[in-house]
C-alpha cells in the first residue's frame, strides 16, 4: 500500500497557531512620572498635542482592558493547541500503521475519511477563534479609543484650543517630531483620563 502523504498541513496549521499572539496588547504601563503635573501655559486657540503611545502604556483603562483582552486570547490559544495536537497525535498514529501494514486497505480509507473530517472541522475552529480574537481586540481598542475622544471633547469645552493632535512613537514621533514642550497637554490628559476612569469605576460599583 502507497505510503499516505495526506494531513502534511496539520503540522502548518498547528504551527500557525502562534499566530493568534499576535493579538495581545502592548507592554505594561511604565513606571508614572513622579512629578506633579502643572496645568498646560498654552493660551486658547493654541495648537497642541500628545504622545499616543505614552496615553495607551499609562491610561488605567487601557491596561485593565487590555489585560482581560490578553487572558481570554490566552485561553483560546490553549485550547486551540490542545485540539491541534490531538488531532496531530492521531494524524500520527494514522500514518504509524500505514507505514507497518496493519490496516486493510478498506479499514484504512474509512479512518482516512474520518481524519480528513476532524481536520476540516479543525480548520473552521481554528478560523472561528481567529475571527473571534479580532473581533474582541477590535472592541477593546474601540471601547479604549472612544474614552479617549470623550474626554478629550469634554476636556477641550474648557480650553478651547485650536486644534489636538496626537503624535506617536519615540526615536522619530509623527506627525510631530518636534515642538515647544509648553504645547504638550500628555502628562494633563493622563491625568485627567485615570481621574475619569476611576470615577467612572465607583459610579458602576
Amino acid at each position: 500500500m502507497k505510503k499516505t502523504t495526506l494531513f502534511l498541513s496539520v503540522l502548518a496549521v498547528v504551527a500557525g497557531i502562534a499566530t493568534l499572539n499576535s493579538c495581545q496588547t502592548t507592554a505594561p504601563a511604565t513606571e508614572a512620572n513622579n512629578e506633579e503635573n502643572t496645568d498646560n501655559s498654552a493660551p486658547k486657540g493654541s495648537i497642541v498635542y500628545f504622545n499616543l503611545d505614552r496615553v495607551m502604556n499609562e491610561y488605567d483603562m487601557a491596561n485593565d482592558l487590555g489585560s482581560i483582552l490578553q487572558t481570554k486570547v490566552q485561553s483560546i490559544e490553549q485550547e486551540v493547541t490542545r485540539r491541534g495536537n490531538k488531532l496531530q497525535s492521531d494524524v500520527n498514529a494514522f500514518q504509524e500503521k500505514i507505514d507497518k501494514g496493519l490496516l486493510t486497505r478498506s479499514t484504512a480509507e474509512a479512518q482516512n475519511e474520518k481524519l480528513v473530517k476532524q481536520q476540516n472541522d479543525f480548520q473552521n475552529y481554528y478560523n472561528q477563534k481567529q475571527q473571534e480574537v479580532a473581533e474582541e481586540q477590535a472592541v477593546t481598542m474601540n471601547q479604549i479609543a472612544n474614552a479617549i475622544k470623550e474626554y478629550i471633547d469634554k476636556f477641550n469645552e474648557e480650553k478651547q484650543y485650536s486644534l489636538i493632535i496626537a503624535t506617536a512613537g519615540d526615536i522619530l514621533p509623527q506627525p510631530i517630531v518636534a515642538g515647544d514642550p509648553s504645547l504638550d497637554i500628555t502628562d494633563i490628559l493622563i491625568e485627567g483620563l485615570n481621574a475619569e476612569y476611576v470615577k467612572t469605576k465607583n459610579e458602576s460599583n
